[in-house]
Formats: C-alpha cells, structure tokens, sequence
C-alpha cells in the first residue's frame, strides 16, 4: 500500500461546488464551450490540475482512460481523493480562441470543468485581480493628517489630454473645419424633405394664453427670442395659434426654452416613418474596431417647415406673437421627418460604415485605415448637403465609444455607466405612475439582464389598474435586485450572422426565459411573464412555448441560418416525430419548421445554460474573465 501511495502524484483543489468557491479569493465560474458543448466551469488558481466531472464527460461523448499515475487529491474540506480516469486533447473554446486541455476526472456538485493552474500555465495565462481604489475626499484626508499630527501634501493632477481640442487638432477633420460651426449660418436650404404639418379632420386653432414666468425666467425669454430672430429661425406672427412658453434648467445651468405644443400634437396626423430599433442598429457593428460619433449642432433647426404651415408652430410670449420657419424642438412628427431625411442623405452607407438614429451619426470601421475612408466621406457628405455639426460634442477615433445609452467595443456592448446611475439614485416608487418609470427606464435595458419579467413581476403586478397600490417586502426586493443587476450587466457580444447560434430555454409557472449564445458568448437575454390563459398550459405546452418565444423574437438572427436549441424538457427532442399534437402544437409546430434548428435535451444540472437561472450564474467564463484582465497570451 505505501509503495501504491509513493506512485500517486499529489494534487490539490480548492473548491468543488460554488459554496466552497464563494469562499476563496482566487476563484471565478463561468460558461465555458467544451467540445462544442456549454458546460459550467470554475477557474481555480489553488487547482494544480484540471479536471473534469463524470456527468460532463458523459454528456459530451469522451471516454476516460486510465492514466499512468494516479492522483490523490487534497480538497480543502482535508478529504482527499484518489483519481486515475483521465480524458484528453479536448476541445475549449474562450474569448473566440479554440484551446486544448486535459482532464482528470473528479465528483463534483456544482462545477463540470474545474481550470486549474496546469492549464493557466501552459497558456501562460496572466491573472490581474483588480481592487477596487480607496477614495477619501480631500476634506477627510486634511482631518486625518491633522488627526495624526503628520505633514503631508495634497496633489491636484489635471488631465492634459482633457483641454479643449479644436477641429484643427483631430486627422482628417482639420479639413472640414466648415462643417463645425460656432453657430448655424442662418436659415437652412431646400432639402429632400420638407416638415409639415398635416390635421386631422375638422380641427381648428388653439391658442393659449401665456404662461406666468419669474423674473429670471423673463429676462432668459427675451434674451432667447432675439438670439432666435437675430438667426432668422422665427419672425414675427400674426396666427391664429398659439402655444405657451416654458422653462427647463439643463444640466450645466442655462435655460432651455420650450414651447408647449401638445395641444397642436393632440390634432396632428402622425408620421408613421420608422424609427430603426437599438438592437438592429447594434448588430450591425460586428468586428468594429475604432468609432467616432457626430451630433449634429440643432439638427431640428437645420429643415425647414413647409410655408402653408409656418403658422401652426406659433408661439404667444409677454414680449410678441412669434412663429418658427424651421422646425422646432416639440412637435410630435419631428423625430420620424428628421430621420427620414438622414436615412436619405446617407442611404449609401447605412449598415456599411455608418448608423444613424436622429441627429446622432456613429461611423465605424475595422480598421484605421478604413477610419480615414469612413471618416472623409460622412463629412464630404455633411459639407455637400449643408449640415452643421458642434465640435465640443463630437468625438473621434475611439476604440470605446458611448451610443444610445450603451458603451460599444470592439469585445461587445455594455450598459452605460453613466446612465446607470440614475438607477443608482432612484429612490422608492410611490406610485403605479412612478413604478411605470422605473420599469420603462431599466426596460431600455433588459437584453442585458437575465430573467428580467420573472424579477419585475411583483412591480409589474402594482401597475394594474385592478391592483391596489401597496409596496411590499417581495416589491422592495425585486426593485433593489434590478438595480444591482443593471449596474452588474454583463458585455455582451455582437453576433455574426453567417455562424451558427445556441438558444437555451426554460420555462415556469412565472414565465418564459432564454439566453442567445454564439461561440459560447451571450447574444441577449430575455424573458416575459405568462398571460392569464399561458397560465392553464401543461408543462410541455410551456416549454414548448419558451421555444416559440426565443424563435419569434430573434427571427432576425436565425432564419435562414442554423441554430441549436437546449432545453431540459426531454420530450421536447421528440416534437418532430410526435403523432399526436393538439391544435396550439401544431401551430407552433409550423412555425418552428421554417427554422434550420434542431432541439436537444439535457438533464437539470449537466452542463446547459437553461439552468443558469437557478444557479445564478452572471455570464459565460470570457465574460468573467475579461472582468478580471484574465488575458490569455
């Protein structure tokens, strides 16, 4: 026995089931994709080996084979194990990158694949845990050095790149200096369109009267309308409309004049021109290396209005009766006219290198050199078609660019942070109406937020007009994990449309969820709650409607490709063959026909993502390592 013992090699791992993992500083879990298969992996520092559960092996195919020496195994509860199954040269994909690894097989309960340092070193993997800094405010630090009786030094370090940069500064737009102004250069051209405004039927004039104002509020009025006249962008107006005047403080302090046009908005036909969705803008930046974004100086401004309907856009104020030549900043038909008129100017370079939404213009490439071509041609066009852009809220060259509330890289897309913290901040909602505010907002961003509708269902619940409006322990909760989820959202990846795609799926009596992987990266999550008669369905019915769901809403990505399904519904894998379906089955059978998908089946805790709801898991391992600057050479 001791001449069997001298011939094991020793081996070490510090945890085999989240509890433990939890416990220790060096550890991260993630999904990782193993022999083209997602499994649930811990990357443990304190692991001399890799190795690999019995279930996961099974569940990819691979046989183990017995290894030359044995290992025996220290476990950080003391217990040790000896292991002499052995799998190798398989198949792990990270971050993109197809790796190798082997594995000796070891139980575990939580984990399928357990890194370890073996691994870590052959790859030469450089582990960078990140703190995060200790921030003192200066007032606290004097109190310390006073406290302690200590001389010391304040230091105030100021940001050279950060001065004011000029067009003359920046490549390739020191050529364009025209296009950014200090100021529009008066009235704007003709263009391909032209704003009006079209009533509905049988609708007449309103006017109100004027606002009552502060005397700050007043000087700021007569300050703005001269500056308005002096611009040619209104004249006086003797119309038979007329909306009041209003305030808004910005962020820096001035004054934002606004005219009160809902009555005006109330008896206007609605342009139904579309505006394009933040997701379809963002599938197109796929392997977008740099970005600079342009924001047009007053876009609204720069079109304008149609002559015969000048007089509706009229305006009463203390000082005169005035009416806009171009269009104004309020009307309810503005943002669809105005995109309709940049979907024209720049229609030969939508989803090549340019993306539009408003007045805001994102140009990306994959390249510098491309860059330079991108970059010259937006503003070519610009100069050509008369629009003006403000240099101080353009940027250029960037390899992280923040767009539409979100943050793109060249790694994927995040939540902006600095949309998050209104989040942060926003306190308990005292009302259904604030309820709907909040869930509007953090709904803007529920792709990146696992199991969204099973979280904001008990606020969800308090927005029915059938439902008293009482703010319980099961609301409170679910508002404080919304916000924790948003400010922890993962990267998500820009999909490739000509690869395959994975769905997992899973459903419940709260309702239906799934995750959209590719090359075991999440794509987007998402989820909803069930209707009242979705509530009746058998098990099988709901599973199978969590398909349909994940089918419908990322119809853009999957038809016409391939795609893997994975639930943990083992009947699931039989629906093509089924001979006896109900009228609903069948329906959903149809649709799912004219997907190229195949529906595979996989116990519970095995190695699929359908059970990553219950196990909590934030995201795959190239998300978590790229959290923690895990940079694999």
């Amino acid at each position: 026995q001791q001449q069997q013992q001298r011939g094991r090699q020793q081996a070490r791992v510090y945890a085999v089931d989240q509890a433990e993992a939890d416990q220790q500083p060096g550890t991260m879990s993630g999904m990782v994709v193993l022999n083209d298969i997602p499994v649930f992996a811990l990357l443990d520092t304190g692991a001399t080996h890799t190795f690999i559960s019995r279930r996961c092996l099974d569940a990819i195919g691979v046989h183990a084979v017995t290894a030359v020496d044995p290992l025996e195994v220290s476990l950080a509860s003391g217990r040790k194990i000896v292991t002499s199954a052995k799998a190798s040269d398989l198949s792990l994909s990270i971050g993109g990158r197809v790796l190798t690894t082997d594995a000796f097989v070891l139980e575990m309960r939580d984990f399928d694949l357990i890194l370890g340092m073996d691994w870590l070193s052959f790859y030469h993997a450089d582990i960078r845990n990140r703190s995060l800094p200790h921030v003192v405010s200066v007032a606290k630090a004097t109190k310390l050095l006073r406290r302690c009786n200590s001389q010391g030094y304040l230091v105030s370090l100021v940001d050279e790149s950060q001065k004011a940069r000029t067009p003359y500064d920046v490549p390739i737009v020191r050529e364009f200096v025209d296009v950014f102004t200090d100021e529009l250069p008066g009235g704007p051209p003709n263009r391909q369109v032209e704003f009006s405004i079209d009533l509905i039927p049988g609708a007449s004039p309103v006017s109100k009267a004027p606002y009552r104002m502060a005397p700050k509020e007043l000087q700021e009025l007569k300050t703005q309308i001269l500056e308005l006249l002096r611009l040619g962008f209104i004249r006086p107006s003797v119309s038979p409309w007329g909306a009041p005047v209003l305030f808004f403080k910005k962020k820096d302090g001035s004054m934002r004049m606004c005219i009160d046009y809902r009555d005006l908005n109330r008896l206007t036909i609605k342009n139904k021109y579309p505006l394009p969705g933040i997701d379809d803008l963002f599938d197109q930046l796929r392997g977008a290396y740099v970005f600079s974004k342009i924001d047009l100086r007053s876009g609204y401004h720069q079109l304008k209005i149609k002559e015969s309907d000048i007089a509706k856009t009229a305006f009463r104020t203390r000082y005169g009766h005035y009416e806009f030549v171009v269009m104004p900043f309020g009307l309810s038909n503005a943002p669809a006219v105005f995109m309709d008129l940049m979907n024209r100017i720049f229609h030969p370079y939508l989803d090549q290198f340019v993306i539009v939404f408003i007045d805001d213009i994102l140009i990306y490439s994959k390249s510098q050199k491309e860059h330079e071509e991108h970059l010259r041609v937006v503003l070519e066009t610009l100069r050509r078609e008369k629009l003006f852009a403000k240099f101080s809220k353009c940027e250029f060259w960037l390899q992280r660019v923040s767009f539409l509330g979100h943050v793109i890289t060249q790694a994927g897309i995040e939540v902006d942070p600095s949309k998050v913290s209104a989040v942060q901040n926003w306190s308990t909602p005292r009302s259904p109406s604030e309820v709907r505010s909040f869930l509007s907002l953090v709904g803007y961003y529920r792709r990146f937020i696992e199991g969204f509708s099973k979280i904001a269902l008990p606020l969800s619940q308090l927005t029915r007009k059938s439902v008293k409006f009482e703010w319980t322990d099961r609301c409170e909760t679910s508002f404080q994990e919304l916000k924790r989820r948003l400010t922890s959202a993962p990267v998500l990846t820009i999909p490739d449309p000509s690869r395959s795609f994975t769905i997992f799926s899973d459903a419940s009596r709260q309702g239906l969820g799934c995750v959209l992987m590719q090359d075991g990266q999440v794509v987007a999550y998402d989820s909803r709650q069930l209707k009242p008669h979705e509530q009746n369905y058998p098990t099988h019915d709901l599973e199978l409607a969590a398909v349909v769901h994940a089918l419908k809403i990322w119809r853009h990505y999957l038809y016409g490709g391939r795609c893997e399904i994975f639930t943990d519904h083992k009947s699931l894998q039989y629906i093509f063959t089924q001979k006896e379906l109900n009228m609903r089955q069948r329906r959903w059978l149809e649709l799912v026909k004219d997907y190229d998908c195949s529906i595979q089946y996989h116990p519970g805790k095995a190695n699929v993502i359908a059970d990553a709801l219950s196990r909590k898991v934030k995201g795959d391992l190239t998300y978590v390592i790229t959290q923690q600057s895990l940079l694999i050479q």
